[in-house]
């Protein structure tokens, strides 16, 4: 029996977070390039893409690409920006016709301009679809996120638009770039990593976390049913205690 028979559809998670974790491993075990794990990679992109979408998920934010990713050898970078533009343009029709709505959160103007180009063209495109918003995180960090949000503050405060004591959790949430995104309820790192390396710290802070083994171009519909199967198993408190839930 699958996964997807046991799982209550009025439970799902709202918003799910991916770390895709593992392609560059899982290529080295098959003696292939680093390159040939990150094209399977955009293969399970849209394996879970359309699972998510067609069982009710809302959003889905996918970690494709960290600032700290930029230190990795540039061959590497050249490669992935390149698989980058190739895969948008080539996953658009099919958004469309799954209803997909693209957006995209991180420090885009480091990506090259004809990343850009392509993305801002995919975002247009998909502006009106009604079905899984896919959120994919390029040049992100929480870390930089929350620096530009505190800076921001800061500027109104120093020209007097707020006060200090007006700064709270919603107004910093504002200033994120997921504002107009609800928080995460279900965060999934692949790979057998038990971290969430600087992803997503401040909405992830209630968020259920799974880890699997499974390396991302391994990672199918199936193992997205079976994350969601155990999201649902776990009791939600949020502070509180049992009884009062």
């Amino acid at each position: 029996m699958s996964f997807i028979d046991k799982i209550d559809k009025d439970r799902l998670p709202r918003h799910i977070a991916i770390i895709m974790d593992g392609n560059g491993r899982w290529a080295k075990e098959r003696g292939e390039d680093r390159s040939c794990g990150h094209r399977q990679g955009v293969e399970s992109v849209r394996k879970i893409t359309r699972a998510a979408g067609e069982i009710g998920v809302k959003y889905l934010t996918l970690y494709t690409f960290s600032t700290e990713n930029w230190s990795r050898p540039q061959a590497e970078v050249d490669a992935l920006m390149a698989l980058m533009v190739m895969a948008i343009e080539h996953e658009t029709p099919e958004l469309m016709e799954n209803n997909v709505r693209l957006t995209a959160i991180g420090d885009l103007e480091r990506m090259p301009s004809e990343v850009r180009q392509r993305l801002t063209r995919c975002i247009q495109q998909t502006a009106d679809n009604t079905g899984l918003t896919l959120v994919l995180a390029l040049s992100y960090s929480s870390r930089w996120e929350l620096v530009r949000a505190a800076r921001t503050l800061a500027a109104d405060v120093a020209s007097g638009r707020i006060a200090v004591e007006e700064i709270d959790e919603t107004m910093l949430s504002s200033r994120l770039t997921t504002a107009d995104i609800p928080d995460p309820d279900l965060l999934i790192r692949t790979g057998g990593e038990y971290r969430i390396s600087n992803f997503l710290m401040w909405q992830a802070a209630y968020a259920e976390l799974y880890f699997t083994p499974q390396y991302w171009p391994d990672f199918d519909a199936e193992s997205l049913y079976k994350a969601i199967y155990d999201y649902q198993s776990r009791e939600r408190r949020f502070g509180k205690i049992s009884e009062q839930l």
